[in-house]
């Protein structure tokens, strides 16, 4: 495991170094009770009934949440090539606690994009590469429910923090790791209904410090 002060990451070589990674755990080992499962719904709004009206609220979230846009950036940020395909994308987070940021890999490995009768679906999900402080997927939908109108969003994962992490990561997962991902999802939420109805209306709520504060742990877990 390195550390090295925050202002010496080279996130570009970090993010090409995703490239030829796998994934840090096989999903047949996914089950109860030794994973946490997750499901977190946010209304966004209505529209007008029936499939999704073209330049409306389900239009322009989906747009947000293609660019990973609703991420609260005092909790997660992350860095990914533009104009890359969503489908396969490699993005770097960078997860952040005070003084300290961890940089881990993960992988776009599906995109939905589904319409029945009741509904249109649309989303994609990401799985953890090697080096990953946590094992898992999560997967972030929009959902125009015809009937209605209603748009939610909507969040679901399975994860557990790696096994092989240090002991001094564990001992934090347990006092902090579950509440800051339960603050993830809530404030996920919270943002992108906002970006949605007035993009100029959310900015960060953490203050940023210089460059060189603080200190950055890349690949927690080797």
């Amino acid at each position: 495991m390195r550390v090295v002060r925050s202002g010496q990451v080279e996130v570009g070589a970090l993010l090409r170094a995703l490239r030829g990674r796998g994934l840090n755990y096989d999903p047949a080992e996914v089950r109860r009770p030794s994973w946490t499962f997750d499901v977190h719904r946010h209304e966004l709004g209505r529209e007008a009934v029936g499939p999704p009206v073209e330049g409306g609220l389900w239009w322009r979230a989906r747009s947000l949440v293609a660019a990973y846009e609703f991420s609260p950036p005092e909790i997660v940020r992350a860095y990914y090539e533009p104009g890359s395909e969503l489908l396969g994308r490699d993005m770097l987070l960078q997860a952040r606690l005070p003084g300290l940021r961890f940089l881990m890999g993960v992988r776009v490995t599906d995109v939905r994009d589904e319409t029945s009768d009741e509904r249109t679906t649309w989303g994609w999900g990401y799985q953890t590469l090697e080096g990953h402080l946590e094992r898992g997927r999560v997967d972030y939908g929009l959902v125009k429910h015809h009937a209605t109108g209603q748009v939610e969003f909507v969040a679901s994962s399975h994860s557990q923090l790696h096994p092989r992490a240090p002991w001094w990561m564990r001992w934090g997962w347990r006092w902090f790791g579950r509440r800051v991902q339960l603050r993830f999802y809530r404030r996920a939420g919270q943002r992108l209904r906002r970006l949605v109805h007035d993009p100029v209306a959310v900015a960060p709520t953490a203050l940023e410090r210089p460059a060189g504060w603080g200190v950055s742990v890349p690949d927690p877990v080797t």
